[in-house]
């Protein structure tokens, strides 16, 4: 029997480099005996839903065609718009800025307003102010109350990044440079205090050995664009692979692959005492429609609004895909992540993450819906300490 995951769970569970010849092509390795090991013993998560924290939904801003990166002039003010980014917000993050910031230096302003405070909002006030520019920072809310600070937190720099059909060549150039742009500035912060990003080891979870292959939206709808493996080939890691037996996880094969992890709360305080100690300035707005930009002193502005573009703009290419994450208490000895049956587990510094991801990208899309849904956070918790098994989360 053959098991299809879709991409949305080679991201969240095996990590980007999960490989398409997949586990049953490895099934010598498993009954390989010269290969003998010691055995893989993963500290128990304690998931439980008792342990629950906090659930958070975030609203993530899809649009078919990509990110928005074009200029547009509203009155006297030149408008450079950068949002759009679906579920690779973060990942993107530096290399999308960048861009942005170049179109607004190119007005030759030196006073430039950012609107937004989320994940490319903080960025492009940040690469703005390394080029020289007074940034000031306009926002209604401020991070943690932000939908970036909602965000799941692995590097996944194309999650419903577009539709398959519009990755086109330019648009696979331009993406590529985001990414690769944003891959290199986030070496710099490995090893900072208070671990604002790290690599974690993240395993991909299957009762048995299982084809990996991209799966067919059921429905005919359209294929989101898949990127990594075709233009970053270089960042991806290895996959290992472990029979059953020679884990602590009973007669399952697993998957083992690196990615890296943002650690959001210490991750965006860093990043706001950054732009506050340059000299930057933050003031709490709020704006209805284009027109109200009228009142700012800056000639120039980054709109780095999000799925808050859709409102402000009347932004009809924006899609909202909503993504529910239910926070349990910390656990400083785990150090790894879990995808299985179609829940991913990711091991925060300020929280573990639960979520349950679906059977394809689709999940939650089109929906806006922000009101937290219990049952739904149970079933990912519940999924995850199905794994483990009382005795081994009682010895914990």
């Amino acid at each position: 029997m053959q098991a299809s995951i879709g991409r949305r769970q080679l991201l969240a569970g095996a990590g980007a480099a999960l490989l398409l010849g997949g586990l049953e092509g490895c099934a010598t390795t498993f009954g390989d005996s010269r290969a003998a090991k010691p055995k893989l013993q993963l500290v128990p998560v304690r998931a439980s839903t008792d342990r629950i924290t906090r659930i958070t939904v975030c609203t993530r801003p899809f649009r078919a065609q990509g990110p928005r990166l074009d200029t547009e002039q509203i009155g006297s003010k030149l408008i450079v718009h950068n949002y759009g980014h679906g579920g690779s917000g973060w990942s993107l993050s530096w290399g999308s800025s960048s861009i942005a910031t170049a179109k607004a230096l190119a007005s030759g302003e030196k006073d430039i307003a950012v609107i937004g405070c989320g994940a490319l909002g903080l960025t492009s006030a940040l690469l703005l102010q390394r080029a020289g520019a007074r940034v000031t920072i306009y926002a209604k809310e401020l991070p943690p109350n932000v939908r970036s600070s909602l965000a799941t937190g692995l590097w996944t720099p194309d999650s419903r990044i577009c539709l398959e059909e519009n990755a086109t060549p330019e648009f696979k150039r331009v993406w590529e440079r985001m990414a690769r742009d944003s891959f290199q500035t986030y070496q710099n912060f490995l090893g900072l205090s208070g671990t604002p990003v790290e690599y974690i080891d993240n395993y991909f979870v299957s009762d048995e050995p299982a084809s990996v292959r991209r799966r067919d939206v059921a429905d005919g709808r359209p294929r989101f664009a898949a990127l990594q493996r075709e233009l970053l080939p270089d960042l991806l890691t290895q996959g290992v692979d472990f029979a059953p037996g020679s884990h602590s996880l009973g007669q399952r094969y697993l998957r083992r692959n690196s990615l890296m992890m943002f650690n959001l709360a210490s991750y965006t305080r860093l990043l706001v005492g950054d732009f506050v100690a340059n000299g930057g300035k933050i003031e709490i707005a709020e704006f209805h429609a284009p027109g109200d930009f009228a009142r700012l002193r800056e000639k120039t502005l980054i709109n780095a609004t999000g799925y808050g573009a859709r409102a402000l703009f009347g932004d009809q290419s924006l899609t909202p895909v909503r993504g529910q994450l239910a926070r349990v208490i910390p656990q400083p000895e785990v150090n790894y992540g879990i995808f299985y049956k179609d829940v991913s587990f990711v091991p925060r510094r300020d929280g573990l993450v639960f979520q349950v991801v679906g059977e394809d990208d689709y999940f939650g899309f089109n929906d806006d819906t922000a009101v937290p849904d219990r049952s739904e956070a149970e079933r990912a918790v519940n999924t995850i300490a199905g794994l483990f098994g009382a005795a081994a989360l009682a010895a914990s």
